[in-house]
């Protein structure tokens, strides 16, 4: 239990994802609250009012109409970490959440590697970003989640052509990653997840071939309109939901240089609770770092999938840092 008389708070926009978590808070009888972070509001002059807040926001918010709280989240985590509130996901971590392109530079920095990319700002620019790449590519979003906006192009021709044509999405913040198409050795992705910047749990996903971009909390769809001329929508994945959506997802220990490694990507990202994904070239087997994630909602079925429930877990970490 808390005994500071200051409540938890869980900072959130998705309505169903983190119902899980509350449900074991409740089960604790927690005291906490909940902040709607897609219709919220602050006092600037205002100093600790929780004991701890966990942001739990979503970079795939602008998919819900709530791309507004992107941008807002950021001053708020500021204002929260300048006036002395203790915040687990805080506002570097929240940086690398919506950001693939600091994403990818965190890794090159920590000498990790990590897929072939360019970063554009105009989409007139990804025709000649791709020109040293094999074909295919994808071009990706800098802020994404759910896999939304990735298109994956076979061709130099089909590329010029989208451009051609103003096909190239952007995102929100209108700077786009393009980056060379690697197929995953056996068919799968591994993603690892970490609690208290510790190793936690581990597990491979096995695909139909093409999508690695994975939707942790529900049963996804395509956003419509992704593809552009000649190119072909990504689609995301689900891992929540994996069970009843037929995905293959099993248990798995990453070898001792990888678990490493992640732990190493979220201590220099500064996320307290997050994701790292991976896949092996199906070329020669090498280990690729493609995606940070500092929003990471454990699997459905976690008992009989991973062996426990990690929200048991994730709830004595929250009530051990705000106590």
């Amino acid at each position: 239990m808390i005994t500071n008389t200051r409540p938890l708070a869980i900072y959130y926009e998705h309505p169903d994802w983190f119902r899980p978590l509350f449900a074991e808070l409740d089960r604790r009888g927690a005291h906490y609250g909940r902040l709607d972070a897609a219709c919220h509001q602050y006092d600037a002059g205002a100093t600790e009012e929780y004991a701890l807040v966990f942001n739990r926001m979503s970079a795939s918010a602008y998919l819900r109409g709530n791309g507004n709280a992107i941008f807002y989240t950021r001053n708020y985590l500021a204002h929260l970490e300048r006036t002395g509130t203790p915040v687990v996901n805080g506002s570097e971590s929240f940086t690398i959440e919506t950001s693939k392109a600091a994403q990818l530079s965190l890794l090159g920095h920590l000498g990790l590697p990590y897929p072939r990319t360019h970063v554009i700002n105009c989409a007139r620019q990804a025709t000649t970003a791709a020109r040293d790449f094999k074909f295919p590519i994808i071009i990706k979003p800098n802020i994404g989640g759910r896999g939304a906006g990735i298109v994956r192009f076979g061709s130099a021709a089909a590329l010029a052509e989208a451009v051609e044509q103003g096909q190239i999405d952007l995102g929100i913040d209108e700077t786009a990653l393009v980056q060379e198409f690697i197929p995953a050795s056996g068919g799968h992705i591994t993603r690892v997840e970490t609690l208290g910047g510790k190793f936690l749990y581990a597990m491979k996903v096995f695909t139909t071939g093409e999508n690695f971009n994975l939707c942790p909390a529900e049963i996804c769809q395509v956003e419509a309109g992704a593809a552009a001329t000649g190119g072909t929508a990504v689609g995301e994945m689900c891992l929540a939901e994996a069970p009843k959506s037929g995905l293959k997802v099993e248990a798995c220990e990453p070898p001792a240089e990888v678990i490493a490694a992640v732990e190493r990507i979220v201590a220099a990202a500064k996320i307290d609770v997050g994701g790292v994904e991976y896949l092996e070239r199906e070329q020669n087997g090498q280990v690729v770092f493609y995606d940070i994630n500092a929003l990471s909602n454990f699997v459905a079925d976690a008992v009989n999938i991973v062996g426990f429930d990690p929200h048991v877990r994730l709830v004595d970490y929250l009530l051990g840092r705000a106590a």
